[in-house]
């Protein structure tokens, strides 16, 4: 069964669970279609691995909104991230996010 979490429900329930934790997730992302992931909450925001091996972090700030990024699937020193916007809580759609740059959503769920 997927749980589908509001963003700050979301980000709170993973945060309680440490400060670094990972839960088995469905998540998906323009570009990705949905895929199984693990969903990290660590500092505030959440980060999966995308299916072509990139991480995708999304960095909470305030209001369920933040800056997302994209991490090289072989992340060296010298390596700066992809900046893809600010994302902000899609109404309706519960535990997904639109980013602003380029119109990117993502979406998390846990899996109980």
């Amino acid at each position: 069964m997927k749980i589908f979490l509001t963003g700050a429900a979301l980000l709170a329930g993973l945060a309680l669970a440490g400060p670094v934790a990972a839960a088995p997730g469905q998540c998906s992302m323009t570009g990705y279609g949905s895929f199984d992931c693990d969903v990290t909450a660590d500092g505030g925001g959440i980060t999966f691995v995308l299916p072509d091996g990139q991480t995708f972090v999304f960095a909470h700030m305030a209001d369920g909104e933040g800056p997302g990024y994209l991490l090289p699937a072989e992340a060296r020193p010298g390596r700066y991230p992809t900046e893809l916007g600010v994302f902000r809580p899609v109404e309706g759609e519960d535990g997904c996010w639109l980013g602003d740059k380029d119109a990117i959503t993502f979406c998390a769920a846990l899996v109980q």
